[in-house]
């Protein structure tokens, strides 16, 4: 699958005063994770450059760091394309995100603090607020919003980063079992780690975060079967 990219009308967003290549894989991240780059589409680093008005040097390091995250595959003096969903590395990053998550709520909820309950709880109302909304790239990125308030609630927020960077493939079959699953049982998953955690029960929040984490995986034959030609496995 291929696909023009509306690129022009983001380039006078590039903040010249910020280094340009984490910029475009930001936005190239985004845009691969909410599936507008679907895997497959073809990525012209002539168009990139064109579009941003850039010198190759920052479009390659762009693409270079994609491709270390898994989003992209680059085919020398061929292709640069966005890559399939591994469900092997999929996998991967799903064990250690539920490790690393499981542990810190379970040490946040041995020892609750209002004010970090009432942040969590209004994080996931501007969740509730979209969940009768079709569009679906902002309630990921207030999903990820809330999971990143644990990460700092628990001192780990240098780790968060390295989380996101092997979530990619993760993350994208997330997006596409969504509409299935339905924004409502994430909003629902969250307050049951949130009721884990004011109640100061450990084990109560983990098991939530564990259920919380582990519904896309429990639904990846169907999620290949619906979209064969999205996934590898």
């Amino acid at each position: 699958m291929t696909s023009d990219l509306p690129f022009a009308k983001h380039r006078s967003g590039l903040d010249r005063t910020r280094q340009i290549a984490p910029q475009i894989v930001e936005y190239l991240r985004e845009k691969i994770l909410e599936l507008e780059l679907a895997p497959g589409t073809s990525l012209s680093r002539i168009e990139l450059q064109k579009q941003f008005g850039l010198s190759q040097t920052p479009v390659r390091d762009a693409l270079m760091r994609l491709e270390e995250e898994g989003l992209v595959t680059v085919y020398p003096q061929y292709a640069t394309l966005v890559s399939k969903i591994d469900i092997k590395l999929a996998r991967q990053s799903h064990f250690m995100r539920r490790a690393v998550e499981q542990e810190i709520v379970h040490e946040l909820a041995s020892k609750p603090d209002r004010r970090f309950i009432d942040r969590l709880t209004a994080a996931n109302e501007k969740l509730k607020a979209l969940v009768s909304s079709n569009e679906y790239g902002d309630f990921l990125r207030r999903d990820r919003d809330f999971h990143y308030i644990l990460y700092e609630e628990a001192g780990l927020e240098d780790i968060w980063p390295v989380v996101r960077r092997h979530s990619g493939h993760i993350d994208r079959l997330r997006r596409l079992n969504l509409p299935n699953v339905g924004k409502a049982r994430v909003v629902d998953n969250h307050d049951a780690i949130i009721e884990g955690i004011a109640a100061g029960n450990p084990d109560k929040a983990e098991e939530a975060m564990k259920i919380h984490l582990s519904g896309t995986l429990s639904m990846v034959d169907s999620i290949v079967e619906r979209y064969p030609d999205f996934v590898e496995r």
